[in-house]
């Protein structure tokens, strides 16, 4: 139970595979090769797992043989994360990964890039956009930053709070999935475009080797959409504080607030702030956990509505409908369909 990672909003995938759908890809394909089904894409509500996300985004850049999507006019070439990757390991700290890391962004994009400006109060990544082109869509903001960021927090070995961050686009349909990806100081249709980081990374070591970057290429980049998910708000806490109880054990609202050494009125009005009830992240949190059993193992739905706390699986059904639009049938794999993205693409 204490392995869920979350789960990403269908709206969030919607927008992967219109990237996809743009570039001449079989969008309904390229979701069912990773086992998210029509019927899950057709339901507003539903949600897919992190492992599924990171299978998706995987998949695409494959099939594309453009890690950056098609979304600069300079193909980011299957393998750059990897070298990428390479090139920042011989940092000394953070301060210098990061600014190994935007060194190689800019040289293998042509339309969108970073500078780096840092004082005592922050670091702040700043977009700068090639001239005479398009304004960037959140998902292209969004990719570059989670390709430098994910890996610069790897290579100091924990998450870098975000202070704010700002963007020149429109806020797009998934904007609350991408305040849980950025924070909760998310602003849109903003005069420029940055990021704002917590200075103290800076001076941290890099602590990754060679042979540590083995695992973490595997399924890196896809899996940083969760990992390094925003875990300095309110709700993050709660949750964490959650997943650490059996489910039996949850305590009240009051409970929570005294563990989280706050007033209960507190919590609330700052869950509120963030968009949260205590009631909504524990069914949220219910939910995900139901999503990845019912994804990752053979149990059966009885036993699985029993393990996320309810006595009757006609009441889970429903809640179950309730926060995805579906069954929890619904959610257990498709089998493998043999669709080969890499094969598909060359030929089209």
């Amino acid at each position: 139970m204490k392995s869920d990672k979350g789960t990403i909003s269908v709206t969030l995938v919607e927008e992967t595979l219109a990237l996809a759908s743009l570039r001449g890809l079989d969008a309904r394909a390229l979701a069912e090769a990773v086992g998210i089904a029509a019927p899950m894409l057709a339901s507003p509500k539903s949600r897919v797992s992190s492992t599924q996300y990171g299978a998706l985004w995987t998949g695409i850049a494959r099939a594309l043989d453009d890690e950056f999507f098609g979304q600069d006019s300079h193909p980011m070439k299957s393998g750059s994360f990897i070298a990428m990757t390479q090139t920042a390991l011989g940092a000394r700290d953070g301060a210098q990964a990061l600014a190994r890391a935007v060194g190689f962004m800019r040289l293998v994009l042509d339309d969108l890039g970073a500078t780096i400006d840092i004082d005592a109060q922050r670091v702040r990544l700043k977009f700068v956009e090639r001239a005479g082109t398009r304004k960037p869509a959140m998902f292209a903001y969004a990719t570059y930053f989670i390709l430098v960021y994910g890996l610069v927090c790897w290579l100091v070995g924990r998450r870098i709070p975000l202070l704010e961050a700002r963007f020149r686009c429109g806020a797009p349909p998934a904007a609350h999935e991408y305040r849980l990806m950025f924070c909760e100081h998310m602003y849109f249709d903003e005069p420029e475009s940055y990021v704002d980081l917590d200075p103290a990374f800076l001076q941290l070591p890099v602590i990754q080797t060679t042979r540590s970057a083995r695992m973490f290429l595997r399924d890196a980049p896809g899996s940083f959409i969760v990992k390094y998910r925003n875990a300095g708000s309110l709700a993050a806490r709660v949750r964490k504080t959650l997943r650490a109880l059996p489910m039996s054990g949850w305590p009240a609202a009051d409970q929570m607030a005294a563990r989280l050494h706050v007033a209960e009125a507190t919590m609330r009005r700052h869950l509120k702030q963030e968009g949260h009830t205590y009631q909504s992240i524990k069914d949220a949190l219910r939910r995900d956990i139901a999503i990845a059993e019912l994804q990752r193992t053979q149990r059966t739905i009885a036993d699985i509505a029993n393990a996320v706390g309810f006595a009757e699986p006609s009441a889970f059904h429903r809640a179950f409908r309730k926060w995805t639009g579906m069954r929890p049938s619904d959610y257990r794999p498709a089998r493998a369909t043999g669709f080969d993205l890499t094969r598909r693409a060359e030929s089209d």
